[in-house]
């Protein structure tokens, strides 16, 4: 009798895929076996690509006479730790009784890569090889992927992607770092005081570092510009309301150097002399307009892996790492649909028996009513012809959603796994709520001046007239005052001032030529703000959005869709950075600034291979990944490409010493961060 071997990227996965196919499992040393069935696993990745000395022991001494390295044939080994489960799950492939394997590692690029280094490791043959591809580990989703597994063949084009991928780190990984380093890494570590000094570069580590850096030079020679506004209160009944003064074609100030923006003054004396133009307080005002009208504000679209770190970063303060453990933890425990993913939309296929997951949730008690309440009016039925379903913007697997199974688990989960549950069940279920509606009025109220002209002032107000899908979106694990704020930093209209019911009534009542008193004008101070740092979740969400650093439109539409980085690679990048000391990541804000090191590593890259540091080049390298997965162009196009820029950069590298050019760059960094560590050493004193 033949038997089926399901083999799994990790055990507890493994465990999920048996319970699904109810076999009478006995267990074995790593791997579980029945008479119909073998599930077996790997423990992550259990091949590797070889070092560059193995291919030639000279390479074992960094040299730039053994550079550019691009070997015409890759070399692969076994991770000497996970060597047991190798050989254990090696032998399971070759069984003479298994007839067919069903490969169930993650489904994605990585998943793929994973099983296809074994199998070629292990020299597998004469096989049937299925691909289970599934979106959550619920024991319907695992029955559904092994009955429509398709042929392993299919997926040759991700499989191509995967290893190029994974080439293409490695080359760049090697032959720049060891560029630079020869190049330049004695005087980093000479200038730093080191022991040793190794320039890491990477394809999408070494960009990142670049946008760091940019941004916090930016802040840095950022010069703060003060200006000066006029606010004037108006009587409305027994209200006062504030509105704010800007310039019109009637104004005084209409084309004045002395303004510096149309809603303010360089000087103070310039807002003086626009109240005192006013005339003696109180004057009248005329309403020259008045509108009306109705605004709705949508739920916003589902989770997709970036969407969830960046909320986790702000909402719990966690980094981009805890959130993909959070969410592998709950897509393993059948709570949630698989975690790396880009999409924030739902399928055709699932959006027709959606009602399931939301039937589901009708047991989890801080959402229950929101799920009872859709299921009673059916509100799941339209959902296919909202936003929210498009099979076009979906490329591996749909948005994270809650299964609306395995909720015995969650008394299992830490406190933070909980609240991170919870607020990917909000943002589901808020899509089949109605949309959010607001009344807004708008104001413009004209005082004419003894000078002959007319100084105008603008107001907005607005009133949440229906809480729509804001109902689900009351988080259990915020205070009112939070939730306060999170509601207005939602709104899109951050001009428009909050009025309660008493207050908008007073106003609808209002008409256009009414006469509104000006009670008093004041000065209101402010200045220019620079850019905010970076924190562990915008720039996840930076490095998935790389087409805003790029001017050129058509360049930035063939990279649309393509960021710097996967879902499933970004926070490691990040982590990565951290630990190499480049970056710095405070724990409790989140925020990110770059070392000293960090600053030097990225002038090393500037003068030497600058295109490393842009955003555009790293995307358009995901980009052509994506074409490699969809069968746009092939490996050996790739592969072309990607050696002629290596040896070229490299080379550039070898020819041209920019230490002296360079020298200038490390005295400021070094001079910045003295100033910087002096300010340190002073506060802590205090």
């Amino acid at each position: 009798m033949t038997k089926s071997v399901f083999i799994a990227e990790k055990p507890s996965v493994a465990r999920a895929f048996g319970a699904a196919l109810k076999y009478n499992f006995s267990n074995k040393d790593g791997y579980m076996e029945s008479e119909e069935a073998i599930v077996t696993w790997c423990v992550g990745h259990l091949v590797t690509m070889s070092y560059p000395e193995v291919y030639d022991e000279k390479m074992a001494k960094w040299s730039l006479n053994t550079i550019p390295f691009i070997p015409s044939q890759f070399k692969y080994e076994i991770i000497p730790q996970s060597a047991k489960q190798f050989n254990i799950v090696k032998g399971l492939l070759n069984r003479e009784d298994v007839d067919k394997i069903y490969i169930c590692t993650d489904s994605g690029r990585e998943g793929e890569y994973i099983y296809r280094l074994v199998d070629q490791e292990a020299h597998v043959t004469g096989k049937i090889k299925k691909r289970v591809w599934i979106d959550s580990q619920t024991e319907e989703e695992i029955l559904r992927g092994i009955r429509e597994a398709k042929d392993d063949s299919e997926y040759d084009n991700i499989g191509a992607a995967a290893y190029l991928r994974a080439k293409e780190d490695y080359l760049m990984g090697i032959n720049f770092s060891r560029a630079l380093t020869l190049r330049y890494g004695y005087s980093i570590r000479q200038f730093l005081g080191l022991d040793k000094c190794v320039v890491a570069v990477g394809r999408v580590m070494t960009c990142v570092l670049g946008i760091v850096v940019d941004r916090e030079r930016e802040i840095r020679n950022f010069v703060k510009t003060p200006f000066y506004r006029v606010i004037g209160d108006f009587s409305v009944d027994d209200n006062v309301i504030s509105a704010e003064w800007r310039v019109t074609e009637k104004s005084k100030y209409n084309g004045s150097f002395d303004l510096y923006s149309e809603k303010g003054f360089k000087e103070e004396k310039g807002a003086k002399a626009l109240i005192e133009s006013l005339g003696q307080l109180p004057v009248n005002a005329k309403l020259t307009k008045m509108e009306k009208k109705k605004e709705t504000k949508n739920a916003p679209l589902l989770y997709n892996l970036a969407e969830l770190q960046n909320d986790c970063s702000k909402f719990f303060k966690i980094d981009p790492n805890q959130t993909l453990a959070i969410a592998q933890e709950l897509y393993e425990k059948k709570l949630t649909t698989y975690p790396r993913t880009d999409a924030r939309v739902l399928s055709t296929a699932i959006a027709k028996e959606i009602d399931k997951n939301i039937r589901g949730l009708t047991s989890y008690e801080p959402a229950a009513i929101f799920a009872k309440a859709i299921l009673q009016h059916e509100s799941y039925k339209g959902i296919a012809k909202t936003r929210y379903v498009n099979d076009k913007a979906i490329t591996d697997h749909y948005a994270i959603i809650p299964t609306g199974q395995g909720l015995s688990a969650i008394s299992s989960l830490s406190p933070t796994a909980a609240k991170v549950y919870e607020i990917i069940v909000r943002r589901f279920l808020a899509v089949f709520y109605p949309a959010a509606q607001y009344s807004k009025i708008k104001l413009e109220l004209a005082v004419d001046t003894s000078e002959n002209y007319t100084e105008t002032f603008f107001a907005g107000f607005k009133l949440l007239a229906s809480k729509g899908y804001l109902h689900v979106m009351d988080y259990s694990f915020f205070k009112k005052k939070d939730e306060k704020e999170s509601e207005d930093k939602t709104d899109n209209d951050a001009e428009d001032s909050a009025a309660d019911e008493g207050l908008f009534e007073a106003l609808s009542k209002l008409k256009k030529g009414d006469t509104l008193e000006l009670k008093q004008a004041s000065i209101k101070e402010g200045e220019t703000t620079p850019p905010k740092r970076y924190n562990s979740g915008t720039l996840i969400l930076t490095m998935e959005n790389a087409g805003q650093f790029i001017e050129d439109e058509e360049l930035r539409s063939q990279i649309k869709g393509s960021g710097i980085g996967t879902s499933a690679t970004r926070a490691g990048i990040l982590e990565k950075l951290v630990k190499n000391k480049y970056l710095e990541l405070n724990k409790k804000t989140q925020i990110i600034t770059p070392t000293q090191m960090g600053e030097m590593i990225y002038d090393t890259v500037y003068v030497s291979m600058k295109p490393m540091l842009n955003p555009s080049l790293t995307a358009s390298w995901e980009k052509g990944l994506t074409q490699v997965e969809q069968g746009e162009i092939s490996e050996d196009e790739y592969m072309k490409k990607l050696s002629d820029f290596i040896t070229r950069r490299t080379n550039y590298v070898k020819e041209n010493d920019m230490r002296s050019h360079m020298q200038q760059f490390f005295v400021n960094s070094a001079q910045y961060y003295k100033k910087v560590q002096k300010k340190k050493n002073t506060s802590k004193k205090k």
